[in-house]
């Protein structure tokens, strides 16, 4: 039987029974007319050409739904990589601008920001999320935006279907949707989230008791999955942070910004695959480290946010509880694994969650250190009070790349 079970606070969309694409897309090509979708792509240099990629054109060409498509190129000061992106890309019959977020024609109006004080922060998928929103907001023409990677292996057109139809239907109408899946081949993946995420909120909960943050945290299947669909209100009053926190931390702005009864989540694919981060369990400042650590410093600094004293003692009571809740899981993911059939290595999960407490006790200190620490960027309300022309001037350098 599928899973049709709700939990949480948050309304979950299953995949039950035989999926009907071409029921949903004929839907979708309709709801559009009056909610004009915008599609947006963060791509690397690394992922220009490659087998994920390509995949991922071919399906979008098939797609009659989308009003416009953003890339956004980021990682990269090469103008040869700027060219090599609008050549792939140039394949797609809907309207389509590149975006080279890292490009010096950008780095200028980067400049106006940082002399108003107000840093769009360094090169990465944020920023890049950023960007696009920006220049969405500027044309004032489509009404939802959806995002998703370009390093999908196995990506179909039912992923962005499902994934765009509760915000685009009129009929469900939702403002923001969290795209999950299981992340599964012949072993189970998606280790910062298994490992450390569900553990850490599950302990933060021992601690502190039924917060609502974390219990709207806890209600997430995937809360670290990169694809999500939001009315384009959302970019505008969002913040979004430059570094591997993006994830929480856009769940965290959303809880602020709507009604918990306008934000859900849907099963978008049965199974998802994409390139595997190192741990790189002795560098912090790099892999899985870096990244568990920038996440939890975003779950602290929006616990603060509703009134959560962080204290030295807690901090380490969490750090025990986190390391026995994780192991305890451990165990569960060998069992499911045994149950299924599909390969399991004790000894490093084991090692991840030793390397992930430590992770978390580095994040400890820095938040401790200093709480006002911020990777946001401001929001796009904030940059336009602050230089009222700054979109259209956004939107111009755009065009112009684009010609």
């Amino acid at each position: 039987m599928a899973d049709f079970h709700q939990s949480g606070v948050v309304p979950t969309f299953h995949r039950l029974g035989e999926f009907n694409l071409e029921r949903m897309e004929k839907e979708l090509k309709v709801y559009n007319q009056h909610r004009p979708i915008a599609l947006v792509l963060p791509v690397t240099p690394a992922e220009l050409g490659s087998p994920a990629l390509n995949g991922i054109l071919k399906h979008l060409k098939e797609i009659d739904y989308l009003n416009e498509i953003v890339v956004v190129l980021g990682r990269t000061d090469k103008i040869d990589d700027f060219i090599k992106t609008k050549k792939l890309f140039s394949a797609l019959p809907q309207r389509l601008r590149v975006i080279w977020a890292s490009g010096p024609q950008l780095g200028e109006l980067y400049k106006v920001l940082e002399e108003a004080d107000l840093s769009p922060g360094g090169d990465g998928k944020g920023r890049s999320a950023w960007v696009a929103y920006g220049y969405i907001l500027a044309r004032e023409e489509s009404k939802v935006i959806a995002l998703h990677d370009c390093d999908i292996v196995n990506y179909s057109r039912e992923l962005l279907a499902r994934l765009c139809y509760p915000v685009v239907s009129t009929h469900v109408d939702y403002a923001f949707c969290k795209g999950y899946y299981a992340r599964v081949t012949d072993r189970l993946h998606g280790r910062v989230t298994r490992l450390f995420v569900f553990p850490l909120i599950r302990s933060l909960i021992k601690i502190y008791g039924y917060l609502p943050f974390l219990v709207y945290l806890d209600s997430f299947r995937y809360p670290l999955a990169g694809e999500f669909s939001m009315v384009a209100e959302l970019a505008r009053i969002n913040r979004i942070p430059s570094d591997w926190g993006l994830e929480i931390e856009t769940l965290a702005e959303v809880y602020r910004n709507f009604s918990l009864r306008r934000i859900c989540q849907a099963e978008i694919v049965e199974t998802y695959e994409h390139k595997h981060q190192p741990l790189s369990a002795e560098d912090p400042s790099t892999g899985l480290m870096k990244m568990s650590i920038d996440i939890a410093r975003a779950v602290f600094r929006n616990l603060a946010m509703e009134g959560i004293v962080m204290a030295e003692s807690t901090l380490r009571t969490l750090l025990v509880n986190y390391q026995r809740t994780a192991k305890d899981y451990v165990k569960r993911y060998q069992d499911e694994s045994e149950i299924n059939g599909l390969v399991f290595d004790y000894h490093k999960e084991s090692q991840m969650v030793e390397a992930f407490t430590r992770a978390l006790q580095i994040a400890g200190q820095k938040f401790m250190e200093d709480p006002l620490y911020s990777p946001h960027i401001p929001n796009w309300n904030r940059v336009v009070a602050a230089i009222p022309d700054f979109l259209n001037r956004l939107q111009a350098v755009v065009e112009e790349l684009n010609r």
